[in-house]
């Protein structure tokens, strides 16, 4: 029987990448950049400078109509009444039994109208289930524009001087996690969101899809932060910035597998809101006594690298869990990763260990975001 060949899906900037010799991986059925002038160099560049990422793979579902704040109410675990226009918010879609369908950012464009940011990997996926939840509701119409948008990521201290170049819009005036829009590289109406998945300051920016509009943005940033060391970044650099960052990902610290409280982020459930997918789930757990099970930061004290899918015991043996994500990091000089344990091994300082290749090296819980980025002096 003839293997079928499923095409990988390109962003506008797939030529781009590969004319400039970026390593290429398949993500989530997407020909993304992962490596593309080393990825420890990328790391660092955010982290004491300025990077730009192509993350026009991620998905952008509007809600419109004097229906939609319900609609968002109903899909998603934060509370979006709380948004002023302008505002976004990091949240999630929940299944009824408190798992993530994805974690989500959402965007209050006006009083009627809401923009979710969604995971690439589960675009298909996600905008099904929003058609499905909320399809019989009264006033609201759910668009699709995950493919009108180049999105492009400037991020890193230097973000906001680069920015700044390319456009009249003073940055210095939207706060973390606000939006407006402007001009930029003399394109008119562009979204500018101080907002990033790197734990850097940073803009997100999303420009039209066509080749050669992306192609000229993408250069001039790169020209922009030219006199900082901007490097382009890819994936892996992005998955490493958000490993340090403590941020979840989909299929590793979140799944449909994870409630919102073992992922340690119940602080973003509003339980007070009448109702949400999910909620009643997530009151039973908190009621039960919480979860049994609780993602940990953990740092090798012996020579090792902790990797996803690694095993993690007590030091009596007992199989306590499994890394989600671990990796060197290269900003702090330590082997850090990610891990679900019960909850009686999540304090800190409790010493595990990781089977490496057969070998129990040690580690221990140490306290997440292993990174937090400093603050500005006023």
């Amino acid at each position: 029987m003839a293997e079928t060949t499923i095409e990988l899906r390109k962003t506008a900037l797939n030529a781009v990448h590969r004319a400039a010799k970026s390593k290429m991986v398949d993500f989530g059925g997407w020909d993304m950049p992962v490596d593309c002038c080393g990825l420890i160099a990328e790391h660092m560049a955010v982290r004491t400078a300025v990077g730009l990422f192509d993350v026009s793979h991620m998905g952008d579902i509007q809600l419109r109509g004097p229906g939609s704040l319900a609609a968002v109410q109903h899909l998603c675990m934060n509370d979006a009444s709380k948004l002023a226009v302008g505002q976004a918010h990091y949240s999630a879609m929940l299944y009824p039994n408190g798992t993530f369908v994805d974690d989500v950012v959402v965007h209050k464009l006006s009083d009627n109208d809401y923009l979710i940011v969604i995971n690439a990997g589960t675009r298909e996926k996600d905008i099904q289930w929003v058609r499905k939840q909320i399809g019989h509701m009264p006033g609201v119409h759910v668009n699709d524009f995950s493919d009108y948008y180049t999105q492009l990521a400037i991020q890193g201290p230097r973000a906001a001087e680069t920015l700044q170049k390319l456009t009249s819009t003073d940055l210095s005036t939207i706060k973390n996690y606000w939006f407006t829009w402007g001009q930029v590289c003399g394109l008119h109406n562009v979204m500018i969101a101080r907002t990033g998945y790197t734990g850097e300051d940073g803009f997100e920016i999303y420009i039209p899809s066509d080749e050669p509009t992306s192609a000229r943005v993408w250069g001039e940033v790169l020209a922009a932060g030219a006199e900082f060391g901007i490097l382009a970044c890819g994936l892996g650099a992005r998955n490493t910035l958000r490993l340090e960052a403590g941020m979840a990902l989909y299929g590793h610290e979140i799944s449909d597998t994870i409630n919102v409280f073992e992922a340690g982020l119940g602080r973003y459930a509003k339980l007070d809101k009448p109702e949400f997918v999910g909620r009643d789930a997530l009151l039973e757990i908190q009621a039960s006594g919480g979860p049994g099970r609780q993602l940990v930061g953990l740092e090798m004290i012996e020579r090792g690298i902790g990797r996803d899918g690694y095993s993690v015991f007590s030091v009596d043996g007992r199989r306590l869990g499994e890394i989600t994500s671990g990796s060197p990091s290269p900003f702090l000089k330590k082997n850090i990763a990610m891990a679900y344990v019960p909850v009686d091994s999540a304090a800190l300082d409790t010493e595990v260990a990781v089977e490496i290749r057969g070998q129990m090296v040690k580690a221990k819980v140490v306290p997440l975001p292993f990174y937090k980025r400093p603050r500005k002096s006023t």
